[in-house]
């Protein structure tokens, strides 16, 4: 492992590849910006059009979602964070870096100490295998006391994949039959307080713009881990594993021809959050020196 090397430049972007994909990832975030198949001459992620969303795969760190008032109290101490924390924006040391594998880490510092009060290091993996993209999660509490946290991902892949269909020609299939309802989000950006119905007994969402004109879908404890992004009219497509994610948004921009799929290890606060931070659901504990890790897998096609 090569010792970690910390880049300023916010832009710098690092390529890893092999013989049937080819993945960019910059320093900012730790963001993968390209999921390209050289077998199918065919780009699968977003390319952040500024017009709809400017973004790719933003990490979320150390919230997911919004907080009520952009606020949480740990220890009777107010703390402030936007939506999905601070990971996204912020540079990322390379840490190890092969053909087909890159390694990046964000450790606390004095700024991030100051809207978040705990030690910790988080690793970003990216590996390929044949035709798939795994991205590995590493959480590490640095310091003496418990930690409290969340973590999420957010790619958005190019929808449709082909010239000549729709984006409603296209439709999620989840690995299992689901009964699972839809959590609305507040204007806010806060969770509701019941579900709505969506799946009914059936392992088929259909994908269409108006799905989220009303902001994200978002799903919880689903029986599935796996969900694939297919067309009956087409030939490409993707299969998503999140095992270990408890949670999952699927949105995008609106009238944006993309959709994002989200696994989550943490949610926004509800509506009717009390904003402590060790109550928050979802939350996860971790003691002084514990490790937390949770990978998701991308297979091409």
């Amino acid at each position: 492992m090569h010792r970690a090397l910390l880049f300023n430049n916010l832009a710098l972007m690092f390529t890893i590849e092999n013989e049937l994909i080819r993945a960019v990832i910059q320093a900012k975030g730790a963001e993968l910006t390209s999921l390209y198949s050289k077998a199918n001459d065919l780009e699968y992620l977003w390319q952040g059009d500024p017009a709809y969303w400017a973004k790719h795969s933003p990490v979320l760190f150390p919230v997911v979602g919004a907080l009520k008032d952009n606020t949480y109290y740990y220890q009777d101490k107010a703390y402030h964070l936007s939506r999905h924390g601070f990971a996204r924006d912020n540079p990322f040391a390379v840490e190890s870096h092969t053909a087909d594998t890159i390694t990046l880490l964000l450790r606390s510092d004095e700024e991030t100490l100051r809207v978040y009060p705990f030690t910790f290091e988080l690793r970003i993996k990216y590996t390929l295998y044949e035709n798939s993209l795994a991205v590995a999660y590493s959480v590490i509490n640095t310091g003496k006391e418990d930690m409290y946290f969340s973590l999420g991902a957010h790619p958005a892949f190019n929808v449709p994949l082909e010239k000549g269909l729709a984006y409603s020609d296209y439709e999620l299939v989840f690995d299992k039959t689901e009964t699972a309802g839809r959590w609305p989000i507040s204007k806010d950006g806060l969770i509701e307080s019941a579900p709505i119905p969506l799946l009914q007994n059936s392992h088929t969402l259909p994908l269409s713009k108006e799905l989220f004109h009303k902001d994200a879908v978002v799903l919880k404890n689903l029986a599935s881990s796996i969900v694939s992004l297919r067309s009956g009219k087409g030939a490409h497509g993707l299969q998503f594993d999140f095992p270990g994610f408890p949670y999952l948004g699927i949105w995008a921009a609106k009238d944006a021809d993309f959709v994002c799929i989200e696994p989550w290890c943490g949610i926004a606060d509800s509506v009717h959050t009390n904003q402590q931070l060790v109550e928050k659901e979802g939350i996860n504990k971790l003691v002084s020196c514990e490790e937390f890790v949770r990978t998701w897998t991308v297979a091409v096609h």
